[in-house]
């Protein structure tokens, strides 16, 4: 009888021992299942061709430079049993991505094989992206692209859909920007210059501005932020060449936080 209570007295702490070890490797599993932060865009569902990266990349930084905003792209192949919406938003808080104390941070994240996408807002810019106007960059500047397979492009037109307008806010020119596009069919080149550029850029003009007609006034204010910024970045020789700011490594983010404001979904 001695015998077996000694043994229950030795096993219980095992047990409980056993479990505590169950319950810290899963902690620890799950906390390790985010990715290490690489800079303004972390490909790591390897679905963005690296000049469209460089393109992106040079948005996001030069929107850093002049007005402390940061916009930041994300891509994993999968989230698992995780709920994308609610990965999108831990992974924002556990990057610290946008300044601390401004929370002037935006996350557009993709997960490839569940197909879901969601533009995550920090808490300082919800008065100027606000859900609705997260849904309609979605919706008519990034799902075109991604029903196409074409995810590069998809995150390139939302990163300048947000930076026009986080710019436009801030008073700020854009002078590397390049116009926001929507999907078209693909048309033979019969010449060159700066004639024909004109033309296509009055053509962008004209869809931007009749594309914002009959959502109403939050359906509206898009076009004309994206055209401000268009016109005022048209000046400049252009391209994005350089790429980014992060060659000599990347420090991480301010340290913002999010709400979980912004707009995701299917595509």
């Amino acid at each position: 009888m001695k015998t077996r209570n000694k043994r229950r007295a030795v096993s219980a702490p095992l047990s409980f021992a056993a479990v505590m070890g169950c319950i810290l490797w899963a902690g620890l599993s799950y906390a390790q299942s985010f990715p290490a932060a690489q800079g303004w865009v972390n490909d790591h569902g390897s679905v963005i061709r690296p000049g469209t990266e460089r393109q992106i990349e040079a948005i996001c930084e030069e929107v850093k430079q002049k007005t402390g905003a940061e916009i930041v792209v994300v891509t994993v192949t999968t989230v698992g049993d995780e709920h994308y919406t609610d990965y999108a938003n831990k992974l924002f808080e556990k990057w610290g991505i946008g300044a601390k104390g401004k929370d002037n941070g935006v996350l557009l994240f993709q997960t490839v094989q569940e197909r879901n996408f969601r533009i995550e807002v920090g808490y300082g810019l919800e008065g100027i992206i606000p859900d609705g106007l997260a849904g309609e960059i979605r919706d008519s500047y990034v799902f075109p692209y991604f029903k196409k397979n074409d995810f590069g492009g998809g995150h390139l037109n939302g990163v300048m859909a947000i930076a026009s307008i986080i710019a436009k806010d801030a008073g700020v020119e854009l002078t590397g920007a390049v116009p926001v596009r929507r999907p078209v069919r693909a048309t033979r080149r019969r010449g060159s210059g700066s004639g024909l550029m004109k033309i296509i850029m009055l053509a962008l003009m004209f869809l931007l501005f009749r594309g914002g007609r009959g959502r109403g006034r939050r359906g509206g204010m898009l076009p004309m932020l994206l055209l401000g910024s268009m016109m005022g970045g048209g000046r400049s020789s252009g391209g994005f060449s350089s790429g980014g700011g992060f060659g000599g490594g990347f420090g991480g983010f301010g340290g913002g936080m999010s709400g979980g404001g912004g707009a995701g979904g299917s595509y």
